[in-house]
């Protein structure tokens, strides 16, 4: 699976390269009917933690990126806004007709009367107006560059800019001004029949010094790893750096199973860790611990935050606010393997990853 998604991507070549090409940036149209936009902020001051804004325009037909509760009248006329951060809410997600309720362009992106993002490289305005949680930021985005995903005669794009973001988020009356590097991000693809993806998580940690690390892994219904990566961006140097071999993701302890509100059985991850070592000696490590915040709402899946402990060669910190983005739909004996299957699993990917306590 994982030799496939290499013929088929392209985004391993790119992320080799300095930003050079003016960056897809628009609501549906043509083919691609599936667009996503997202701003993630981490390590904001307590109780905040993280910021995190996730819009889906039309609802893809993959089980793994589809929020079956949200559909309005057609699937490709859902769009849904996912904001939140750590401490408790209950308007986090909201569901849109994209004809009745949003006024969707290349510059202007309006959901009712709550979400507006505004611009055009590299200066944007995203502004929520709510009575629980909202916010007026300024993001100005660089030309640190992470390709997630490029396929093949334009199937799909998928990329996160490192960018500045200075405003006010206001939480149940309480504000709070923030100035702080984050992830601007954008995909767009068609409306594909089926994908066999399965399991999703993508981190963000804010590190020292201006910058960022961010972690991802995909895997498919048989729990064959897709994607297994590291990015470490440096805002001042300018530099992104993109680590896809002996990326190891395991979850060492998990939460009781939930049922999500369409259904799905998962567990969520309690304590689990990252390991990157090259043949040169140098290496990353990543030991967290979540704070148990999960909102569901993203696509299939959930976001939180987590408290971490990093080793990055030979320097190391501590933090309390990176964000994670977690959902897993794969058949729960992936999900529950017993130490056997686990062993067997480990041999042929090369990749230790959860075993259920």
């Amino acid at each position: 699976m994982q030799l496939l998604h290499d013929l088929l991507d392209q985004s391993k070549q790119l992320n080799q390269a300095p930003l050079q090409v003016r960056l897809p940036y628009h609501a549906q149209q043509g083919r691609y009917q599936i667009i996503h936009q997202a701003l993630i902020i981490a390590n904001l001051p307590a109780p905040l933690h993280y910021l995190n804004f996730r819009s889906m325009i039309g609802q893809s037909k993959i089980a793994l990126l589809r929020n079956q509760n949200s559909l309005r009248s057609r699937a490709l006329d859902t769009a849904t806004v996912l904001s939140s951060v750590s401490p408790h809410m209950q308007g986090h997600l909201n569901s849109y007709s994209i004809e009745q309720d949003c006024s969707l362009g290349q510059k202007h992106f309006q959901f009712a009367d709550r979400e507006i993002i505004s611009g055009d490289f590299p200066c944007f305005q995203m502004q929520r107006k709510d009575r629980e949680l909202s916010f007026d930021l300024s993001i100005r985005t660089s030309t640190v560059i992470s390709y997630f995903t490029k396929l093949r005669l334009g199937l799909a794009d998928h990329w996160s800019l490192l960018c500045q973001c200075e405003g006010e988020i206001t939480y149940q009356g309480q504000k709070f001004a923030i100035q702080q590097i984050g992830c601007f991000e954008y995909a767009r693809s068609i409306n594909f029949a089926y994908l066999p993806l399965a399991f999703f998580t993508y981190q963000v940690i804010n590190l020292q010094n201006n910058r960022q690390l961010l972690l991802t892994q995909i895997r498919d219904r048989f729990n064959r790893i897709v994607q297994s990566r590291l990015y470490l961006r440096d805002a001042t140097a300018g530099t992104s750096q993109m680590f896809d071999k002996n990326v190891y993701f395991k979850v060492h302890r998990l939460y009781p199973k939930i049922k999500t509100p369409h259904g799905q059985s998962m567990y969520l991850p309690r304590e689990f860790e990252w390991r990157y070592e090259a043949k040169d000696g140098s290496c990353i490590a990543v030991q967290a611990q979540s704070r148990g915040d999960f909102k569901f709402g993203l696509a299939a899946g959930y976001v939180g935050s987590f408290k971490y402990q990093i080793k990055i060669n030979q320097d190391e910190e501590t933090g309390e606010s990176g964000y994670i983005e977690y959902s897993d739909c794969r058949a729960l004996l992936w999900q529950e393997q017993d130490k056997a299957e686990k062993m067997r699993s480990e041999l042929m990917n090369q990749v230790p990853f959860a075993c259920k306590k």
